[in-house]
């Protein structure tokens, strides 16, 4: 992980620990839990968010899933947070 996507995941992780998400590095990215929810394949629901290029918008850094679906773009800190909300709501059929 280089310095900047480093720097960029401790902003989000910051942003959504103060929307009472739980959030912590592992060596694959950002973990993000919703922890007052039941999961279905964990304890809670989660998300593992890491920060590569997108050939799509010029190899801009943008924030993406573990299975690879783009969040949103690295320096829109506020639209990564509504993403992964949404995202770990439960609503059935939410992806992204």
């Amino acid at each position: 992980m280089t310095p900047d996507a480093r720097a960029r995941l401790e902003a989000l992780g910051t942003v959504l620990r103060a929307h009472g998400l739980s959030a912590w590095f592992t060596p694959d990215g950002l973990h993000v839990e919703k922890p007052e929810a039941d999961g279905c394949c964990t304890v809670h629901p989660c998300v593992v968010v890491t920060v590569e290029p997108r050939a799509e918008d010029a190899g801009r850094p943008w924030f993406w899933t573990g299975w690879r679906h783009p969040i949103a773009e690295a320096d829109q800190i506020t639209d990564a947070v509504l993403a992964i909300k949404t995202l770990l709501s439960g609503t059935p059929g939410v992806t992204l």
